[in-house]
């Protein structure tokens, strides 16, 4: 059941935001895309599996973290990001974690995606879901979840944007569209990912991570961050875009691809697939 994956993040938020506070020091490792990993990545990718792997409704868990796919029989693929935006850690800013859920072996298209979630471990530890067409929000205390927001849809007028990568290695189109977008929304960019997608699905918007000159491909994964979030908000009532086609349109071959990533209000995305 994807509500006993909802609950089983949950349930481990408390023991997430307990131990962020001693694994806060860089190991000597790196994942599978070369990323420095943190104690705590690695600390939070091992507490996931081992719970959501317990879980009948789950066979196989990919993570961020990991090169191979954990398989526990038949069931959903999950495909998490532990600790999306970690190297927040030492600053004491927002992180989170990303969750998709796919009826389908990873890697796989957007378009077997059954469910994604998110939490935050901000100033009060909050979860975002989305299954069926609805999303929600709750407040997770001691590891339960609290209804706050039921059936949200993206503000009709936007009110944020952020912007991913160097300004001078983004490439000539996106500047053009991000100068007009200055004069329009307000800047609010954090350094993670689902803190900054959080924003605009609480102010309407637009986030980017766009192809940058050095990063052609993008930057962010398709399973573990740009599918999760792109399925999110569509589901309240957004689009989101690679440049060419919807997020849930992509189909990686490999565990760790990656894309430039383009989510919020219909008009912001169309606007800029225009181009």
């Amino acid at each position: 059941m994807i509500e006993d994956i909802f609950n089983t993040l949950a349930e481990s938020a408390p023991s997430i935001r307990k131990e962020l506070s001693i694994r806060r020091e860089s190991s000597t490792t790196q994942n599978p895309t070369g990323d420095s990993q943190f104690a705590a990545d690695i600390w939070a990718d091992n507490l996931f599996a081992n719970k959501l792997l317990e879980l009948d409704s789950v066979g196989s868990y990919a993570s961020e973290e990991r090169e191979e796919i954990l398989i526990s029989g038949d069931g959903f693929s999950v495909a998490i990001d532990p600790l999306d935006g970690s190297s927040n850690l030492l600053s004491n800013n927002m992180i989170g974690t990303i969750v998709g859920v796919y009826d389908s072996p990873l890697p796989t298209s957007g378009k077997n995606m059954i469910a994604a979630a998110y939490v935050l471990y901000g100033p009060i530890t909050t979860m975002v879901t989305a299954h069926s067409g609805s999303v929600n929000e709750f407040i997770v205390d001691q590891g339960k979840l609290q209804l706050l927001r039921e059936n949200i849809i993206l503000p009709e007028t936007p009110q944020l944007y952020g912007f991913g990568g160097l300004e001078k290695e983004w490439k000539p189109s996106f500047k053009k569209y991000a100068d007009g977008i200055r004069t329009k929304l307000k800047l609010r960019y954090g350094g993670s990912l689902i803190s900054d997608v959080n924003q605009i699905l609480t102010y309407g918007g637009i986030f980017a991570y766009p192809d940058l000159i050095s990063s052609p491909n993008g930057k962010l994964r398709v399973l573990f961050e740009a599918h999760p979030v792109a399925y999110i908000i569509e589901s309240a009532g957004g689009l989101s875009s690679n440049g060419d086609v919807s997020i849930l349109d992509l189909s990686p071959d490999t565990l760790h691809a990656r894309t430039p990533l383009y989510v919020g209000n219909k008009d912001l995305i169309e606007e800029f697939s225009n181009l």
